[in-house]
């Protein structure tokens, strides 16, 4: 019988600082989910699982010294750099 081993990742305070600037310019507020890492125990196999930031039912995915936030899912990513402004365009594609 396969056994898992699940260990929780908690997010770093630099990255979480990062995203609640990021919302606290955009008036949003951030959920934080910490990321995982499962191991199945008696193999080299382990899957890593991202963090989680959820604003207004939206969630988005990060992974420690990651330059992208993925949106959803892991199909789609932006830059870090670039979240604010689409925060920004999204927010106000919504009021319209």
């Amino acid at each position: 019988m396969l056994e898992i081993e699940i260990k929780e990742l908690e997010i770093s305070k630099e990255l979480k600082k990062k995203i609640e600037m990021i919302c606290r310019f955009n008036n949003l507020k951030p959920t934080f989910i910490n990321g995982s890492i499962r191991n199945i125990k008696g193999t080299n196999i382990a899957y890593l699982e991202p963090h989680q930031v959820i604003i207004n039912n939206n969630t988005y995915l990060l992974f420690e010294e990651c330059d992208y936030v993925f949106i959803e899912n892991l199909n789609k990513k932006i830059r870090l750099s670039e979240f604010n402004e689409f925060l920004k365009k999204n927010e106000f594609d919504k009021i319209i």
